[in-house]
């Protein structure tokens, strides 16, 4: 199989090699440079972004509409032209041939002809890809409320969020999470131990331009983990030489009280860029009307982020650094049982404490109580692109360091229990051939080599060892109204865990052995082929088959012990296998200047699907550890079926409206199993979002690109469920309400800021989440509730004020 594979993977290359031995060497430098208009008023267009996402490169009209990007290489690039309430453009200019090029845009409030790049072998318009995938601009990050990047994407379509508090939100697509999600950042997959329910994503979101989802496994470019599809977080491309500017955005949420600042310069000197970004968050604890302020589930977050390097007419080469430091309260949900008040263990001695009620001041200071989390997550990475002809060679090799302490111990409350080390060495290589009668092709190798150490006095899961390796191609081609993409990608991964025997002894006779030695290997093949059609300007249609492959993570292989985030007791199963998946994705569009209408559809099998069940002891009741309740990690074979259905209407001649409607449904079974087991746990409910937008360009010389905005988020009954051993219980529906207003602010024809208020959960509504661990805390005695409620109203205020 692998040697077959493998000459799949050459024969491509061989090809292309010889059809793009007569293109010209590039290393002459060049320029373009254009004006851009408005196709009717023939306005000059100011501020529009003319950006080369091959060269990470990007400018912005001036006062006259007049744009000039200097220092470019003698061969074809595709060009972005993208402004506010305009289509965007995407156009491939020969520079061997043109200097100078102009362009006329058309208004537009829906954001039509977007284009992506993520796993794609050439930027491409988003439906000519028959890749079912999401684009959030910033303007959608911008505007919405949040505490975290993943909290500001759990409202598209198809996208939901496992939440622990208001500071930890991982990503879900179409009903799966965790390691079937891959989160990209700075070109590398960010890797943070995301096999724990309560470890999130560690990226500052005021530092992301972009987002871009792929949902299912069709992503060949970044092998295991990609089964559920990839999250892709792209940074704002370098500016054009002698350009120097930057950003001092400062937020305030009410719910809870989180004040957040953040910094940015950057510039171009000669094709010397920097770009650098300091940012700090702090939150007391959130409030809603059941529980009051929930004890502990404060946060603060600090992060520095710095890209520097050289663009030159041959390519760029770049080094990132960045850290980012979170410290999560970890909420527990005891409570008086007369008063229903949060409650707190205060030691009296080294030996003894008592139980306190927890004081107003105390719940809305912002100090971080015992238990509590330090992340701190260290990333270096150095990104190249070397044109080649006309192709491009890039390469990737990053360091990240994710340590992940946790402090339970109220007697020594500096004194950490549970210490994850996780290092990851990430790799990539790939070349992208220069096109050769409108087929793209790329062909590359990546993957990581991970290292984790337990260095605390507590343990959930063995040190272990991890070597993963892919070798892919991915190909497209244009006929016409037509385009194809597919390809094929090998993986391997070999894990290998440590022995630990208690309390720290090599000897089974006088210690227990907790964590027995294992290594496991795991291959799989990654497949999609897949045909996007274009039959009118307006119509168009995808189909798209693709097959998966995931190695189970360490906590499935090896957990055995106390999870203290989730409240639980997590065993492992070394004899789990890989997943392997097949998936049909189908969508039908319709696109014009005043309707956009998407229906997306997804059918995907899983073999192996691993999840999380409840066991029982022979009295049937739950097995109990420590005063948790014990959960073992089985596998069984899997279905999940939905699907997205979008529309958008802006109506002529009210070009100024916007009103955008989405339904997410996703049903999630095992096959051949009891009515118990039936559905898979932790699958979010299905889900509808309506808004209403009016956006005005001008209202004075004072107020421009102005919006005013407000929809409902309403989320239906989630009754199926895993209910054998009380895995999970079922959640009613809710719905909450938001509206928003915001503005750019001109003095003396220039920029001063940009002012943003949001409302969320206008109405105070009580809720509980489906994917809310905090659902599943300790009962409140005095009224009966089990568990506690999401957030309450929150006013929101951002202010953006321009550098340069």
């Amino acid at each position: 199989m692998l040697n077959r594979t493998i000459i799949y993977l050459i024969i491509p290359f061989i090809l292309f090699s010889k059809s793009s031995s007569s293109s010209p060497i590039a290393g002459t430098k060049t320029f373009l440079s254009g004006t851009i208009t408005d196709v009717i008023t023939g306005e000059s267009l100011i501020g529009v972004t003319v950006s080369i996402p091959d060269l990470k490169l990007g400018v912005q009209t001036d006062i006259e509409g007049k744009f000039k990007i200097e220092n470019l290489p003698v061969r074809i690039i595709t060009i972005q032209i993208s402004y506010v309430g305009y289509k965007a453009i995407l156009k491939s200019v020969d520079l061997s041939k043109t200097n100078e090029i102009n362009f006329t845009m058309e208004q537009s409030i829906k954001e039509i002809n977007a284009v992506v790049i993520t796993g794609s072998s050439n930027v491409v318009e988003k439906n000519r890809t028959p890749i079912a995938i999401t684009l959030i601009p910033k303007t959608v990050i911008t505007q919405n409320s949040s505490s975290n990047i993943i909290d500001a994407l759990a409202t598209q379509p198809g996208i939901s969020q496992i939440t622990t508090g208001s500071g930890i939100s991982k990503p879900v697509i179409r009903g799966l999470g965790y390691n079937r999600v891959i989160v990209l950042n700075d070109g590398i997959r960010q890797e943070g131990q995301q096999w724990g329910d309560e470890h999130g994503i560690e990226i500052d979101e005021y530092g992301i331009d972009n987002v871009e989802v792929l949902k299912g496994p069709a992503s060949l470019m970044y092998g295991s983990d990609a089964m559920a599809g990839v999250i892709n977080m792209i940074s704002a491309p370098s500016l054009a030489p002698g350009k120097i500017s930057g950003e001092f955005l400062t937020e305030y949420q009410s719910n809870n009280g989180l004040v957040g600042l953040s910094a940015n310069s950057k510039g171009n000197n000669k094709g010397f860029i920097w770009d650098v970004r300091l940012s700090g968050k702090a939150a007391h604890a959130y409030e809603n009307k059941n529980d009051g302020y929930v004890f502990n589930s404060g946060f603060k977050e600090q992060s520095f982020h710095l890209r520097t390097g050289i663009n030159r007419s041959w390519g760029y080469s770049h080094l990132i650094f960045s850290y980012y430091h979170l410290m999560p309260g970890i909420v527990e949900g005891n409570r008086d049982s007369i008063t229903g008040k949060f409650t707190k263990e205060v030691p009296t001695s080294d030996t003894s404490t008592i139980t306190e009620i927890v004081s107003e001041n105390q719940l809305k200071n912002y100090d971080i109580n015992n238990p509590y989390q330090k992340i701190d997550h260290l990333k270096i990475i150095w990104d190249n692109s070397v044109i080649i002809k006309n192709g491009t060679l890039k390469s990737a090799i990053g360091y990240q360091q994710n340590s992940r302490k946790e402090f339970a111990n109220i007697f020594k409350p500096n004194e950490y229990g549970l210490y994850f080390d996780l290092r990851t060495i990430n790799y990539e290589l790939k070349y992208h051939f220069p096109e050769f009668k409108k087929t793209n092709l790329s062909i590359g190798v990546n993957g990581m080599i991970q290292n984790s150490a337990n260095r605390g006095s507590e343990f959930l899961v063995p040190a272990y060892h991890l070597f993963d390796g892919g070798l892919f191609v991915v190909l497209s081609k244009n006929i016409g109204k037509i385009d194809f993409s597919g390809g094929i990608r090998y993986d391997i991964r070999n894990v290998i865990g440590d022995d630990l025997y208690l309390p720290g002894t090599n000897s089974i006779t006088t210690g227990e052995h907790l964590f027995k030695a294992f290594n496991s290997t795991f291959k799989g093949t990654t497949g999609s082929a897949g045909i996007a059609w274009n039959f009118t300007d307006h119509f168009y249609s995808k189909l798209n088959f693709s097959f998966g492959f995931r190695a189970p993570n360490i906590a499935e292989l090896g957990a055995n012990g106390i999870h203290e985030g989730t409240l639980r007791y997590e065993i492992g199963n070394i004899q789990l296998k890989a997943e392997h998946s097949t998936q049909i994705d189908l969508s039908f569009g319709y696109n014009t200047d005043h309707l956009t209408i998407e229906i997306d559809g997804f059918n995907n099998q899983i073999d192996n699907f691993i999840y999380l069940s409840k066991l029982s002891n022979s009295n049937n009741t739950d097995s109990i550890i420590d005063g948790y309740s014990v959960f073992k990690y089985n596998s069984g074979n899997a279905q999940l079926m939905g699907g997205e259905i979008m529309v958008d209407i802006h109506p002529h001649p009210l070009d100024w409206l916007h009103f955008e409607n989405s339904f997410s449904y996703v049903i999630a079974s095992q096959k051949n199993v009891s009515d118990s087991t039936k559905y898979l746990p932790f699958t979010p409910p299905a889900k509808y979002t309506s808004e209403i937008q009016v956006s005005l360009k001008k209202l004075n010389t004072h107020f421009k690109n102005i919006f005013i905005k407000s929809g409902i988020d309403f989320y239906f009954d989630q009754n199926q469920i895993f209910s054998a051993y009380q895995t999970e219980t079922s959640t009613n529906k809710y719905q909450l309400l938001h509206a928003a207003i915001g503005s750019d602010i001109y003095s003396a024809k220039r920029k001063f800021c940009s002012l943003l208020i949001n409302v969320s959960n206008i109405t105070n509504q009580a809720y509980q989440s489906h994917l809310n661990r905090l659902k599943y805390a300790p009962e409140n005695f005095s009224n009966g509730r089990i568990g506690i409620f999401n957030s309450g109203r929150s006013i929101n205020f951002k202010l953006i004020f321009p550098i340069g």
